[in-house]
């Protein structure tokens, strides 16, 4: 089953979640995946995979994401913040983890989660 995937990061943390897509890219081409636009153009660049692009974090991406989860259109949400640097956008970051936390989207926000999400095997059900 089809499952829809968001992948966030922050600049900082871009390059590895870059990685990360890359590394898991055959299991990741069998699901829908969405992106913030500068992380999702990376992704595409990178790998080749087939991508929806929202807006930029910062524009209203977060936002965009926190609408999907809670409309039941979101099953994870990958997102690799920066817990060091204070962005602008800041109360987008909260409230999309908020709102995840909200709907019970299981959550990654850096590659060690992410890693046990992937590979777990309630991932595929």
């Amino acid at each position: 089953m089809k499952k829809s995937i968001a992948l966030v990061a922050h600049d900082n943390k871009k390059e590895d979640l870059v990685e990360w897509v890359d590394f898991n890219k055959g299991t990741l081409a069998q699901h829908n995946l969405y992106a913030t636009g500068h992380t999702g153009r990376k992704i595409i660049e990178k790998t080749g995979l087939n991508v929806t692009l929202l807006k930029d974090g910062s524009h209203g991406g977060d936002m965009e994401l926190g609408a999907m989860i809670s409309n039941g259109k979101l099953d994870y949400l990958i997102f690799f913040w920066d817990p060091l640097t204070p962005l602008p956008h800041d109360v987008d970051v909260k409230a999309l983890l908020r709102i995840s936390v909200l709907y019970n989207i299981p959550t990654a926000c850096n590659r060690a989660t992410a890693d046990l999400i992937i590979s777990s095997p309630l991932f595929h059900k």
